[in-house]
């Protein structure tokens, strides 16, 4: 076991709003967290929820400057407050996914001098080609978005490549748009990293290798090769390879921290840097699902995690490399809370909420069906509850299950957000997957998930799973499991369910091709 009583791995999250950190001790006890809030906190960089939105409102970018200076901080306050890196064996961390940071020329011999004696932010300054950096808000490429699958053949073959379409915040088409729109910054750089792999650079004091799950979500990598698909480098940006380097598994020891911050702050020599990740799945490995799982958030917008083997990619969802396990994958399906098709399963009556487009399914609108298939106008009103949650949760199972998800013996629907403490909420939700639901806390998860993932790198390479490694950490608490007979009523409402859900989008393309 690589952890003694007073061993401490620390996770850190790149997020949007805020740079924040966690500690966990051997026996996997939280034992120190702090952060820095970038608006309040360093408001010389001037943004707004972490960001700068362009006057087209649709480019949305950070200063990669601000997430250095935030390290720099939050470092500070933990040797403030008396923590002792001395005791920290390995680090991890996440960033938000899909964001860019373009290192210029000599950057890299920057990194590998960086005097101890100064702040990072001072030392790095003149470091980065772009020095406002793409983020996932940004919205700008759909030009660049509809080349992409063009050059591949296609959405759905560029998602089986890739494991989803093109988006405009995946990195592959931010990259190709800073290539034609500003040539000279991008001639300018040497390297270019995610914010997660950006974020371990920093403290290898080298150019880290971007991983395998994060690498997932830039629509440039094969998720089944691991590798870069040539196809969407090509269509992306010239000698796109050699400013990408190579990529390395999520669980792997990239080397130990620079000698910046032994001498500054008194890490161990041998500390580690397991790769970073993105926050999705960092996340993933702090909610610790495990084969045949699934979590769902239950809040203004629900996310659905899933761990995967054997996916189907689709152009709607996401699929990505699992962050903790090499052989396996994980999907992401993101639904607004009212976007689905809603079926009651005490009536047999259907109702359709697509209040705004969405990712899942992409189209809006309020649609209702009475049993004979009929449009009608209204439900009764507990009916008409009872149908939006009864959708809402077979509209994630029929999308998991189009991704290749599957319920096995032993499946846990994990349940977070606001409606998690909702009973009867969570009864429906544990008959549609036919499988017990448990409640989660999720703070700071994909910190969590880090410090859990900086853990388990020391003893990947002997084997040791993720679950096997964090076996003493805290458990779910069982909320309810499903009633006798659910599986019987809501098979057929499953494909009721998906039946309607097809034709709507049927109708949709259809009026789409008339205008």
């Amino acid at each position: 076991m690589a952890a003694g009583a007073d061993s401490c791995f620390l996770g850190f999250d790149f997020s949007t709003q805020q740079l924040k950190v966690v500690a966990v001790d051997g026996n996997l006890e939280v034992i120190h967290q702090n952060s820095v809030q970038f608006d309040s906190e360093l408001p010389e960089f001037r943004t707004h929820g972490g960001v700068h939105i362009h006057a087209d409102k649709l480019t949305v970018t950070s200063p990669a400057l601000m997430w250095v200076k935030a390290l720099d901080v939050l470092l500070e306050k933990m040797r403030n407050t008396g923590f002792d890196f001395s005791r920290v064996k390995a680090i991890s961390g996440s960033g938000q996914q899909h964001g860019s940071v373009f290192w210029r020329k000599g950057a890299r011999r920057t990194l590998n001098q960086l005097d101890p004696q100064k702040h990072l932010h001072h030392q790095l300054q003149e470091c980065f080609a772009v020095r406002d950096s793409p983020v996932w808000m940004d919205s700008s490429t759909s030009d660049q978005c509809q080349c992409l699958e063009t050059a591949v053949g296609g959405a759905q073959r560029l998602a089986d490549i890739t494991g989803s379409r093109a988006y405009e915040r995946f990195t592959g088409n931010q990259i190709a748009k800073i290539y034609h729109s500003k040539p000279k910054e991008f001639s300018e750089t040497e390297r270019i990293s995610l914010i997660s792999s950006f974020a371990s650079s920093l403290f290898l004091g080298d150019y880290a290798a971007i991983d395998y799950s994060d690498g997932s979500g830039m629509n440039l990598m094969d998720i089944f090769e691991k590798q870069w698909s040539r196809v969407c480098l090509d269509a992306a940006a010239p000698q796109l390879a050699e400013r990408l380097g190579d990529l390395t598994p999520s669980t792997a020891v990239l080397g130990c921290v620079s000698l910046y911050y032994t001498e500054r702050y008194g890490f161990a020599e041998s500390c580690n840097v397991v790769a970073f990740t993105g926050d999705n799945p960092g996340s993933l490995a702090g909610m610790r699902l495990r084969e045949g799982d699934l979590a769902v958030s239950l809040g203004t917008s629900d996310t659905v995690f899933l761990w995967i083997r054997g996916p189907r990619p689709s152009v709607e969802g996401h699929i990505f490399c699992n962050p903790v396990d090499c052989s396996a994958h994980m999907a992401l399906i993101c639904v607004s809370v009212s976007e689905c098709v809603c079926v009651c399963a005490r009536v047999s009556v259907s109702g359709v909420y697509f209040d705004v487009m969405e990712i899942t399914p992409p189209f809006a609108g309020v649609h209702r069906f009475n049993a004979e298939g009929q449009r009608v106008a209204s439900f009764e009103h507990e009916m008409e509850i009872r149908a939006l949650i009864e959708g809402q949760f077979l509209a994630k199972r029929v999308h998991a299950e189009k991704l290749g998800y599957k319920i096995i013996a032993g499946t846990r629907v994990l349940a977070t957000g606001g409606a998690s403490s909702n009973k009867d909420i969570l009864q429906v939700l544990s008959d549609v997957f036919s499988a017990p639901v448990y409640t989660i806390d999720v703070t700071n998860s994909a910190c969590l998930g880090c410090a859990y993932r900086a853990l388990h790198g020391l003893e990947a390479d002997a084997g040791a799973s993720f679950t096997e490694t964090l076996r003493n950490a805290p458990e779910p608490q069982l909320a309810v499991r499903p009633a006798p007979g659910a599986q019987e009523v809501y098979t057929p409402l499953m494909l009721r369910y998906a039946a309607l859900e097809d034709q709507l989008l049927k109708d949709h393309q259809k009026s789409l091709h008339l205008l």
